[in-house]
């Protein structure tokens, strides 16, 4: 008899950062964005926030990879909250700040 034997898959050991509150979430409210090549690597990576298609890609790509202190200062709370049924995320990543915030899993069954 063969023995099968469990593998973490690289998936399941990435760390999600998370901030404490929502409400720490002060970011800017118009303007350009630039943010560090651990969110994004390409050449340029700045997000108009007047651009509804830019910010729903500066969003994901902060909660997915940014670090706390990237998640403060480059998200708002309100706008995380209206955005967040539509962010493209890892599941494990949506479910951890989900049970983090049950607001946003309300919002997204809502």
């Amino acid at each position: 008899m063969t023995s099968v034997v469990a593998r973490a898959r690289y998936e399941s050991t990435i760390p999600y950062a998370i901030p404490a509150s929502l409400d720490d979430l002060q970011g800017p409210a118009a303007g350009v964005v630039e943010v560090g090549a651990h969110i994004d690597t390409s050449p340029r990576p700045v997000y108009d926030l007047a651009d509804a298609d830019q910010v729903w890609a500066l969003y994901t790509r902060v909660v997915r990879d940014g670090t706390v202190s990237d998640q403060r200062s480059l998200l708002r709370h309100d706008w995380l909250v209206r955005l967040w049924p539509t962010l493209m995320l890892p599941p494990r990543c949506r479910t951890e700040w989900e049970t983090t915030f049950p607001v946003l899993a309300v919002q997204r069954t809502a």
